[in-house]
């Protein structure tokens, strides 16, 4: 399967839309997209996981990389919508506590604090 990634400004966020399965073969493409964002200042991004399939431990270094990266520019990274399975990888891997993680995009993109869960 592919994956499809598509960007949409939302006042000073950008929506990251991730569609298909984030794995080795895959992740590379959604690195790339993020690295074009990055150098061109966009520091604010959110991820709307809600058509990812399947998120292996590659896909999950992309938004670790990222967030270290957007934090060193006073940015942020926001999680939204992931499906039950990537979910749950979020939370045995304990990353749901360090990628913040919202139920929608809409909360993700007006959340003025982070969410605890």
């Amino acid at each position: 399967m592919s994956l499809t990634v598509t960007t949409e400004q939302r006042g000073d966020m950008v929506v990251v839309s991730v569609a298909g399965e984030l794995d080795m073969a895959t992740a590379p493409q959604l690195q790339d997209q993020i690295s074009d964002l990055l150098e061109k200042g966009r520091t604010r991004l959110v991820f709307d996981l809600a058509e990812v399939s399947f998120c292996d431990s590659t896909g999950l270094s992309v938004f670790v990389r990222a967030k270290n990266s957007t934090d060193d520019a006073g940015g942020t990274v926001r999680l939204a919508a992931p499906q039950r399975g990537v979910l749950r990888i979020l939370e045995v891997s304990g990353l749901v506590e360090v990628l913040h993680t919202y139920p929608t995009v809409d909360q993700a993109v007006t959340a003025e604090e982070p969410a605890l869960d």
